[in-house]
């Protein structure tokens, strides 16, 4: 490997002290941005994860894995414990609109596009939303030509089973793709 690119893989900390200087951390880090967003350098984890396994207990790539499953698990029970508990229906009120209105659009988005720089991230909430108005629909049409019908409980059963497995796909098209990017950048 040439000395040129052995140079481009050091951390972070050390390139802004080689390149600016001790002096003032944030203003360095400010022109280290800039310099990224203008692709003059490229930033990359030192040590991603090697499988799907590690991806998914590694929270800082991902922790959108495991808040849709927190805030399905969540919707899914709010909706029982609201006959016990009635002051729990604002939450219930606001979870089940991100359940219904946001969360099956957005690990769609996040199957589909798995490159973090793919989309934007307003046009990620645009596809979210608009996806998640023809998803639920699409559930409940199916629904209705089974011999469950629409009531409450298959359309929670099914919603959830959707988004769980379609998170699951995203988790493996994600994992996948840090792998075989890492897989090029130590070819190169």
């Amino acid at each position: 490997m040439s000395r040129r690119a052995v140079e481009k893989k050091i951390f972070l900390e050390d390139y802004v002290r080689r390149k600016y200087g001790d002096k003032d951390l944030y203003k360095n880090l400010v022109k280290l941005y800039k310099d990224y967003r203008d692709g003059k350098i490229i930033l990359s984890d030192p040590d991603p994860p090697q499988n799907m396994l590690r991806y998914v207990l590694r929270p800082d790539y991902s922790l959108w894995f495991w808040t849709v499953i927190i805030l399905t698990l969540l919707g899914v029970s709010l909706v029982y414990l609201t006959s016990l508990a009635g002051f729990l229906m604002p939450l219930r009120y606001v979870i089940g609109s991100l359940l219904i209105l946001f969360i099956p659009g957005y690990v769609l988005v996040e199957a589909l596009y798995p490159g973090e720089k793919d989309l934007s991230p307003l046009e990620r909430l645009a596809l979210s939303i608009g996806l998640s108005l023809a998803i639920v629909p699409l559930i409940g049409l199916i629904l209705n030509y089974t011999p469950w019908g629409i009531r409450l409980d298959p359309i929670i059963i099914s919603l959830s089973i959707y988004i769980i497995s379609i998170s699951i796909l995203a988790v493996y098209r994600k994992s996948r793709r840090i792998i075989l990017l890492r897989k090029t950048l130590s070819t190169e």
